[in-house]
């Protein structure tokens, strides 16, 4: 029997996610999960008209996966990283089972660790010995070397690529096709600005930008 799973966030990542389910379910013999809808506080008119367009239920507010128990699994479907940490921390109180997602699609090599709540998409590549944390976005095309260890609610967005060795610590954002140059580290709840090239480690918090990044 398939497991019934809800996807937090309307939004463009959160559709990307039904995309995962539906790819997962395509690729099994039988229906690993049952995807019963998106919860979503306050999806936008557009945001709305493009989720009804494929066929899932708004649901209502995130208050309402409450109401489901422990019995249905969830993931977060939201791009921001500290977005994804407040909300695992509320939906996890009430008891909440996140799911992980990896699309059929991806290229995953040995001993990878991937935490719940995880979502890999289509055309990732992760190679060998990688740990990643819980709610870790891989976006499509995004390509993570190997020996490398990504902390709690990173987002590796589209095209990006993360050398070997490298740790990309929690809460960190590494926008569209960044690289990060293998053994650096990123710290906490930084973010790495699209196509950015990172060749030195770079500080909590900070924003850098650039060839070479700064």
């Amino acid at each position: 029997m398939p497991e019934d799973i809800i996807i937090v966030g309307a939004g463009g990542f959160g559709r990307e996610t039904i995309d995962v389910v539906r790819a997962i379910n395509a690729a099994a013999s039988e229906p690993v999960w049952n995807l019963v809808g998106v919860v979503d506080d306050g999806p936008s008119p557009v945001h709305g008209a493009r989720l009804a367009a494929l066929g899932v239920p708004h649901l209502g507010g995130i208050e309402e996966l409450r109401s489901y128990g422990a019995s249905t699994k969830y993931v977060i479907g939201i791009g921001s990283p500290s977005v994804r940490a407040r909300l695992s921390e509320r939906i996890d109180s009430w008891g909440g089972r996140a799911a992980t997602l990896i699309h059929p699609a991806a290229v995953v090599g040995s001993e990878v660790g991937i935490g719940e709540g995880s979502v890999v998409c289509g055309g990732a590549q992760i190679s060998t010995n990688i740990v990643f944390g819980r709610h870790v976005h891989i976006n499509p095309g995004a390509i993570v070397g190997h020996d490398c260890r990504l902390e709690d609610f990173v987002s590796i967005n589209p095209g990006a690529i993360i050398s070997g060795d490298v740790r990309v610590d929690s809460e960190t954002l590494i926008g569209a096709g960044a690289v990060v140059l293998q053994l650096l580290e990123v710290g906490p709840g930084a973010l790495v600005a699209a196509s950015a090239c990172v060749t030195k480690n770079v500080p909590a918090g900070a924003t850098v930008r650039g060839v070479p990044a700064r």
